[in-house]
């Protein structure tokens, strides 16, 4: 298993049930999640991470127009298969350190993605994480299993 990835993206919805969009860094708080965005808050799906890798399958499977942040993933990542990390795995992304929670979840009936494109990755192989330690995230960090 690769031990190392990066961030690609950062994003963030004002709003559950919307796609998100990009932003250059993100502030993470501990116990709370991404400052000002709609999931953020004390429970154990803070933050969603979605591997690009995961975005590509989609892609080569005639999906057009997807980008980071289209399944409502707070951090795009590459080169880690992260739904492949045992609950309870901690990561150091940035400079946070995040805890799984949880693989996959639950499509709700009103997602805006299987809506648009028909199908989503993001129950299948989208994690979650709840923030141990906050710090600020951006594009190009470096993420380390630890």
């Amino acid at each position: 298993m690769n031990k190392f990835g990066k961030v690609i993206d950062i994003n963030i919805s004002e709003k559950k049930g919307v796609v998100k969009h990009p932003i250059p860094k993100g502030e993470f708080r501990e116990n709370h999640g991404l400052v000002g965005d709609a999931h953020a808050g004390e429970w154990h799906r803070q933050v969603s991470l979605l591997a690009q890798e995961s975005i590509d399958k989609m892609k080569a499977s005639g999906v057009e127009g997807l980008e980071s942040g289209k399944f409502a993933e707070n951090i795009t990542t590459e080169g880690i298969v992260l739904y492949e990390l045992p609950v309870g795995t901690k990561l150091k992304v940035g400079e946070t350190i995040q805890e799984v929670t949880q693989i996959g979840k639950e499509c709700h009936g009103g997602c805006e993605i299987r809506r648009l494109v028909g199908d989503c990755v993001m129950p299948r192989e989208g994690i979650f994480t709840k923030i141990i330690k906050g710090g600020l995230v951006k594009a190009g960090d470096v993420i380390e299993v630890l």
